[in-house]
């Protein structure tokens, strides 16, 4: 009997000691924008980080659209149950900036935690989206990308073109379409998802265009939107034009839901979507994929310049303790590891955002494994960004994204010109920057 209760003794010992490590970690709460294989992806790098440690412990939640997300975590914060983390899309970065009070800036929250953190580590693109007019880091890169061309080599071959070779300018975009239509080799030519996006917003930074003033809403919220410039509304008019004769076949507004199936079953040869993409479209594909930039006009002096960023970067959230801040310093230190941003970029497509994590792709052969898998980065810096490649920061501009779309579609319904969609637009999305610079004075 003596023996059984030691042996009981023992037990709680033990199981009262297991209590005491679980309830000694620190938990930090991450909201996500990520579902699918994306989100199993992120919620490895959570358990990767989880099991690297035995101090703190990261819970991702899903959360719906990069939208949902956004404004769940606003309205918790509200509400005073905010989560540490919340993943935020890029377009929500200037709504972000303005919760002053609410947003634990990152270059402070490693600085007050002695953790490593070098801005200069990562993509010059990248850091110049995610500063505050100092320089200083406001939010840490996580998933980044940035619209690149995917084709069917396969249709390429049977049209006679160069499948090595993909179109390098809008005149050489149309002249391919043409010949694989004549040669029945695919019924369109391309697709687009996210027109806004890939047809204006890269558009514009790919020719050094500017969006707005204010160096595009970086230097102040009294910006105002210009984009309605006569080589947007060209493209918007040809973009109609070329969908009357075949050429192109729109996807649809936002995300353009039907841009990629028509690209997946060999109707379209050739489609425009995020270099996250990229997965996605291998394992969607029955045919051989291959990869360009986007293309130019080679009468717009400065074309081509880069592309912009999509995607999003984490935001700490204030209203926790020390000890979680501590927590979240932790992982994000974490997640600055090359080996871990490598990995992430090899499986998902985003970009590898430090210079070290793409040397270290490099030096893996995965480039040479993966042709075309560094189109993206090289794209993106192909030239040093300038005032109107660097990115946008407008307030409200999930809403203005919806705007754009709206009106880009009336141009290909038809309804209204290029230039009386472009300066609808413009008109519109002033008065959203209007109605945010007024509710964040």
């Amino acid at each position: 009997m003596s023996n059984e209760k030691t042996l009981s003794a023992c037990a709680l010992a033990a199981v009262m000691l297991f209590s005491t490590n679980l309830q000694a970690k620190t938990t930090v709460n991450w909201w996500h924008a990520m579902g699918g294989e994306l989100g199993e992806m992120l919620e490895e790098v959570a358990h990767s980080f989880n099991d690297s440690q035995n101090e703190y412990e990261v819970i991702p939640s899903f959360r719906g659209t990069y939208t949902e997300t956004m404004t769940g975590a606003i309205a918790a914060f509200r509400a005073r149950q905010q989560p540490h983390i919340v993943q935020v899309f890029e377009v929500g970065t200037g709504t972000m900036m303005a919760a002053e009070g609410a947003i634990y800036p990152i270059y402070q929250l490693m600085a007050d935690n002695q953790r490593t953190f070098d801005k200069e580590a990562y993509l010059p693109a990248v850091v110049g989206y995610y500063t505050d007019p100092n320089g200083n880091m406001l939010s840490f890169p996580f998933n980044s990308s940035t619209p690149i061309m995917y084709y069917n080599r396969d249709v390429f071959s049977a049209a006679g073109l160069d499948p090595e070779t993909p179109p390098a300018t809008w005149n050489d975009m149309v002249d391919a379409s043409r010949k694989i239509i004549d040669s029945g080799a695919a019924t369109c030519g391309f697709t687009t998802s996210w027109p806004s996006w890939v047809m204006l917003e890269n558009f514009s930074a790919w020719h050094n265009l500017p969006l707005g003033t204010q160096d595009n809403g970086f230097n102040g919220m009294d910006t105002e939107l210009i984009f309605n410039n006569d080589r947007v509304a060209r493209h918007w008019d040809n973009l109609k034009q070329w969908q009357d004769s075949g050429i192109f076949k729109w996807g649809g507004p936002g995300p353009g839901p039907d841009a990629a199936p028509m690209f997946y079953s060999g109707e379209c040869a050739m489609f425009f979507g995020s270099s996250a993409s990229r997965a996605g479209v291998l394992r969607n594909a029955s045919f051989d994929v291959g990869f360009g930039f986007q293309p130019h006009y080679d009468d717009i002096e400065g074309a081509p310049q880069n592309s912009i960023i999509g995607g999003a970067t984490l935001w700490v959230l204030r209203g926790h303790s020390d000890a979680e801040y501590a927590a979240v310093s932790a992982f994000f230190e974490y997640l600055s590891q090359p080996e871990v941003q490598a990995d992430w970029h090899q499986k998902t497509g985003y970009l590898p955002i430090t210079q070290a994590a793409f040397e270290l792709t490099a030096s893996q052969g995965y480039y040479t494994a993966n042709p075309g898998a560094d189109t993206s980065i090289k794209q993106m810096t192909l030239n040093t960004p300038t005032a109107n490649s660097k990115g946008l920061r407008f307030g409200n501009f999930v809403q203005i994204r919806d705007v754009i779309s709206e009106e880009m579609e009336a141009v290909m319904t038809g309804a209204k010109s290029g230039q009386q969609a472009a300066d609808s637009a413009v008109r519109r999305g002033n008065a959203l920057l209007r109605e945010f610079e007024a509710a964040n004075r």
